[in-house]
């Protein structure tokens, strides 16, 4: 009797291994899939964005990089439009600096309602969710998955008590469970995590595929986008 228990314990165990590299393969195949047809409009986005910034007199680059936190804790460099001005590191030091209100609202939702950085083209490309663009690259790459919780900058989890070992479990993604239900709308930092670490505990094709479809309402309906 023990051994039959045992094997059927054994047999389950299979079942969820295959079950497992089954989701993982499909969910990379998607990956590959989609984010090679997403890059085709990389280049003439990138132009007219090119264009809008020069006719306001900007001439930097438009493609920002920022180093996340990813699958076990690796670093990379995520690729993003830029939508922001191009010292915001400096704008958001010198207004932390003197603002007390932006420092505490900063801390606590780690954004800010009305941010100085963003520019008129930030605002469009953001609120069309144009600026993730980019980070189609790193889904090729393997940094992030097209489904996951959103990728963190270093020391940010650790800020809000987050749990490393759930959320750190799985590739970051482009769009994921916070995306979909509220994205800026959530402006409680804990409610987001519990969101995402959500996603990672029930996490499989069933999840995905409601997820996709959510973010795509969620995109049209520009619903969360700041």
């Amino acid at each position: 009797m023990e051994e039959k228990v045992i094997k059927l314990e054994d047999s389950k165990y299979i079942l969820q291994s295959i079950e497992k590299i089954l989701y993982l393969f499909i969910k990379r195949l998607f990956d590959i899939f989609v984010s090679l047809i997403g890059c085709l409009f990389i280049l003439p986005l990138s132009v007219i964005i090119k264009v809008c910034y020069m006719l306001q007199k900007d001439y930097n680059p438009i493609l920002f990089t920022q180093e996340r936190i990813g699958k076990d804790g690796n670093t990379f460099k995520l690729y993003k439009f830029r939508s922001m001005v191009p010292n915001a590191d400096e704008v958001l030091y010198e207004l932390l600096k003197n603002d007390s209100n932006a420092r505490q609202e900063r801390k606590k939702y780690q954004k800010l309602s009305n941010d100085p950085r963003i520019t008129k083209i930030g605002r469009i490309i953001r609120k069309l969710s144009l600026d993730e663009l980019p980070q189609l690259i790193n889904v090729i790459k393997g940094d992030k998955s097209m489904i996951g919780p959103r990728p963190l900058v270093i020391g940010e989890l650790d800020q809000h008590n987050g749990n490393h070992d759930i959320y750190e479990s799985v590739k970051p993604g482009i769009t994921g469970w916070w995306a979909c239900n509220g994205r800026s709308d959530i402006e409680d930092y804990d409610k987001r995590l519990e969101l995402e670490y959500y996603y990672i505990k029930c996490k499989g094709i069933k999840m995905d595929i409601k997820c996709i479809f959510k973010t795509i309402i969620v995109v049209l309906n520009s619903k969360g986008a700041k």
